[in-house]
């Protein structure tokens, strides 16, 4: 028998409480589902791109480009084609003989007003070479433009119009507050479209492409070419970047450009309004990473640092800096690699005398420099020497480290365009296979240094291996030179 089925009916007031109840939770549930939709996607952007497009320019330039006088060199002489090539150039000149008249070559690109007087932001490789540069506001009006001045190494270039009355312009905003995942606007010209619109996110920040001073803000808001120089906004309106390059396999946008930092650029642009040219500290030095295997060959704690494979002529030589110390900190600031170390000597002001730490000889010290000016520093060619004829004797050779080496002579230094006056050992064979071939070394390679100490023979080597082994190191550091240029090398010392 089946049970009977009771109905009860809830006394009034607690259904009309159980009602409310149920109103109220819909209402939350409502409200939840509001907020995260919000969270993850924004509102509208368009208030925003009403608010930024005036400031934004189109960038035209044009470029006059030399007459071609057709397809010379194509085909040797004497070839039986020649005759046929030559016909067909002179169809290509202007009938006479003479080359075609120069022609105008146009390019496009994008930049931005930060200044209600005229001044425009864009990438030096938009204007680059331009004899004539013209400037489409948002209004449909255009301005011709004069360069003020530009820096190759952080491809931005600073212009500047003359209009009538004050110009729409935005600022720069601290681009090192971006955080990955925050919301961002491209603006520019994308293939000569013009004030085209788009958004994405932060994807990464302090990307390095090829520059020394590169510090980079990777997005995925859609970049073209035509985009270049052009602002990367922040949900505020701020200018967080400019947008100069993609990666790409086709040449299209595929989620994948760069803009350059904004705390980079208008470091940038202030020396260029006010010395028309960029004046970036220097301290002299050639440097390169410390890498765990150097960090272990110098009986260093950690991998951190930069190490110091050169002191040419310049402040840190004047300074006392030698070759083999490791900068631990610049004017009170950590130096955790090379790059850091670039940037932020580069960010100092010429003249200024900063402190730098050194480790040397296992001891750390702190060294006074007074900063010269990069854009001064070049590299002055060591003056040619008559060198005596000798007699010709048979050299030493030794292996050691999968290295077949020998010292320099100066045959050897003349085969290698190594100084008169350099010693060293010259690296005549690389075991394949080796350690010091995974490496990197080569045969040519010059070896100047091992252990930290000069070496200028094959006892010299020997030795100091020797007391790496005594004193309980795993590797040896040795300082390699090729074609002038310093680094160091850990290799690992065979047990024995």
């Amino acid at each position: 028998m089946q049970p009977k089925a009771v109905a009860r009916t809830l006394p009034p007031q607690h259904a009309t409480a159980l009602r409310a109840a149920l109103i109220g939770l819909m209402a939350l549930s409502l409200l939840v589902l509001q907020s995260v939709m919000a969270y993850a996607k924004p509102e509208s952007l368009a208030p925003l791109a009403e608010k930024i497009s005036p400031s934004v320019v189109n960038i035209t330039t044009s470029t006059l480009v030399e007459g071609r006088t057709g397809p010379r060199g194509i085909v040797p002489e004497g070839s039986p084609f020649e005759d046929f090539f030559r016909e067909f150039q002179d169809r290509n000149n202007d009938g006479d003989g003479t080359a075609p008249a120069p022609r105008r070559s146009s390019a496009l690109g994008s930049g931005f007003v930060i200044s209600e007087d005229g001044y425009v932001v864009t990438n030096n490789h938009v204007i680059e070479g331009a004899d004539e540069i013209t400037i489409e506001f948002f209004t449909g009006s255009e301005l011709v433009a004069k360069v003020i001045g530009t820096d190759p190494n952080t491809d931005i270039a600073l212009l500047k119009v003359e209009a009538d009355g004050p110009l729409p312009f935005v600022s720069f905003g601290d681009s090192d507050a971006a955080r990955v995942g925050d919301w961002v606007i491209a603006m520019g010209n994308p293939l000569g479209q013009g004030f085209s619109v788009s958004a994405g996110i932060v994807s990464a920040r302090n990307r390095a492409l090829s520059g020394s001073y590169d510090d980079y803000i990777q997005t995925d808001a859609a970049i073209n070419r035509g985009n270049s120089g052009g602002p990367l906004f922040n949900m505020d309106g701020d200018v967080i970047g400019v947008n100069t390059a993609i990666l790409s396999p086709n040449g299209g946008s595929i989620g994948i450009g760069f803009s350059m930092a904004a705390n980079v650029v208008t470091r940038v642009v202030d020396q260029l309004k006010e010395y028309g040219e960029t004046r970036r500290g220097w301290l002299g030095v050639r440097i390169q990473d410390v890498t765990q295997d150097v960090a272990d060959a110098m009986g260093l704690e950690a991998a951190t640092g930069a190490l110091i494979t050169d002191v040419p002529e310049g402040p840190a030589k004047v300074a006392g800096l030698e070759t083999g110390d490791v900068i631990l900190s610049f004017d009170g600031v950590e130096v955790a690699d090379t790059r850091g170390l670039v940037r932020q000597v580069g960010n100092s002001p010429v003249g200024a005398t900063v402190r730098v730490t050194v480790l040397r000889e296992g001891k750390s010290q702190t060294i006074p420099v007074v900063l010269g000016r990069r854009e001064d520093a070049s590299g002055a060619a060591a003056p040619a020497t008559e060198e005596e004829e000798a007699t010709p004797t048979e050299p030493e050779v030794s292996s050691l480290l999968g290295l077949t080496i020998t010292p320099l002579t100066d045959e050897i230094r003349e085969e290698l365009g190594a100084s008169a006056d350099m010693q060293g050992l010259a690296v005549t064979e690389v075991a394949e296979g080796s350690e010091a071939f995974e490496k990197g070394l080569r045969p040519g390679d010059i070896l100047t240094e091992a252990g930290q100490q000069n070496i200028a023979t094959i006892a010299d080597l020997n030795g100091r291996v020797d007391a790496a082994r005594e004193a309980g190191r795993k590797s040896l550091l040795l300082l390699v030179r090729r074609a002038g240029d310093p680094r160091f090398v850990a290799l690992t010392l065979e047990d024995q």
